[in-house]
């Protein structure tokens, strides 16, 4: 275990928070959000191949959603239909946990960065953790454009309500590009299907979790959460434009 959390520090936590430093150090006014955002478009720039193919792959699901469901009817034991899937995940060259891979990725980031946020702008931390060539700005200014303090909890409540609006909006052309694949979603016998439904409670359940995790772990998660959902709506609003000009392309 204490291997595993070495190899953690050495590989995100350490890098992030002297990155971090880095941009904060070199922005005009030590502004500790803009380091934040521009930090955040970096990841996304890092992740974003994953999430093409992430998006790429939701789309090619809902796609053969038809065949799908006419395995489902056709094979009820539960080990041969999960057999029948694969063989047509293989023939399409889909991967399922594609469509999670991005999420997966971005998760240990998430919570390094939380540490970074947490406990690593101490002057402490900056002290044992920064590298010889990233100069320790000693305090760490804690406002945003001159005007916003990390620390009040009505900038957090903005932020909070403000990530979970962003990523409603990504769920929601989330959605619409399942629906443009799978065309309206029911089964033959007109019953909404269970993935749909799935999906639907997803797209407001998402956005509650969202307001939660912010509100607790604060403005500079808060930060960079809804950057990253901004930039999720940009990733899925090209994507849905490539499926409505070219919908059979894979």
């Amino acid at each position: 275990m204490n291997g595993f959390i070495q190899i953690y520090h050495l590989l995100l936590y350490q890098p992030l928070l002297n990155i971090l430093v880095l941009l904060y150090n070199f922005l005009p006014g030590n502004d500790l959000g803009l380091a934040v955002i521009i930090l955040t478009l970096a990841i996304r720039l890092i992740l974003h191949p994953f999430s093409v193919k992430g998006l790429k792959s939701q789309r090619r699901l809902s796609q053969i959603s038809p065949q799908i469901k006419e395995i489902q009817a056709k094979y009820k034991d539960r080990a041969e239909q999960s057999v029948k899937m694969m063989e047509l995940y293989k023939k399409e060259k889909i991967s399922p946990a594609s469509g999670c891979l991005p999420l997966l990725l971005q998760l240990p980031v998430i919570i390094a960065l939380y540490q970074v946020f947490l406990n690593g702008l101490t002057e402490q931390s900056l002290a044992n953790n920064l590298y010889s060539f990233v100069a320790n700005p000693g305090v760490i200014s804690q406002t945003f454009l001159g005007i916003f303090n990390f620390s009040s909890k009505i900038f957090v409540a903005v932020l909070a309500v403000l990530a979970g609006g962003a990523q409603f909006w990504q769920g929601k052309l989330s959605s619409l590009a399942a629906k443009s694949g799978a065309g309206a979603g029911k089964t033959a016998g007109g019953g909404m299907d269970f993935a749909n439904m799935m999906q639907k409670q997803m797209l407001y359940v998402m956005p509650l979790i969202s307001v939660l995790i912010v509100y607790q772990m604060g403005a500079v998660i808060g930060v960079y959460w809804l950057f990253s959902s901004l930039l999720s709506v940009g990733e899925q609003y090209l994507a849905n434009r490539q499926t409505n000009s070219n919908p059979l392309s894979s």
